[in-house]
């Protein structure tokens, strides 16, 4: 008998150690939470929420959703009109909610599109200036029915004075909320 006594004794060691140690992860795990909570959290130091657009920032963005558009074949604006260029383009998009909106505006953005490829030269659209600034138009394009603007390309920086950076300052938000995030060619070809 004075066996099985002692097993008693070292079981009820046993699960008050266990229950210690559950205890003990419990409270530590809730202090950790407590502490990377409070420092990350969505308050600041005067106890404010921060705006959600902080809570999405820190978050990973969403991956964008690609729109292709039909190929366009337009006559370009050379003397003799006998140039024209194919040109494929897919917009870069914010979301699928985008996509569709976009998608009830496509015939007049595929012709607002076309009006402007017709006005260039075959010069404009051989370099990759010429290519960047049709793209810069073209978002424009697309933005225009959904509500937002693209504003023109800003000088160098040399060129301008203090007074021109704080006008800048609204412009540039307004573009960085602008869901047509890009306008990228799958094909360009000119003859």
């Amino acid at each position: 008998m004075s066996e099985t006594a002692p097993a008693p004794a070292k079981s009820k060691k046993l699960i008050i150690i266990l229950a210690a140690l559950v205890l003990l992860l419990v409270v530590g795990g809730g202090a950790a939470w407590a502490v990377l909570s409070k420092r990350g959290g969505g308050e600041d130091e005067e106890g404010a929420e921060r705006p959600a657009r902080a809570a999405q920032a820190s978050n990973p963005k969403a991956p964008p959703t690609y729109l292709p558009m039909d190929n366009m074949v337009v006559n370009l604006a050379d003397p003799g009109g006998d140039r024209f260029a194919q040109i494929g383009i897919t917009l870069e998009l914010a979301d699928a909610k985008t996509a569709e909106q976009v998608k009830s505006y496509m015939p007049s953005i595929r012709s607002n599109i076309l009006l402007l490829v017709s006005q260039r030269t075959t010069d404009d659209l051989l370099t990759r200036e010429g290519k960047e600034k049709l793209a810069s138009d073209v978002r424009g394009e697309v933005s225009r029915p959904l509500g937002y603007s693209v504003p023109k390309p800003r000088k160098a920086r040399a060129c301008r004075d203090e007074d021109d950076e704080d006008e800048d300052e609204p412009r540039r938000r307004r573009v960085d909320d602008n869901p047509v995030r890009q306008v990228l060619f799958s094909s360009f070809i000119i003859q």
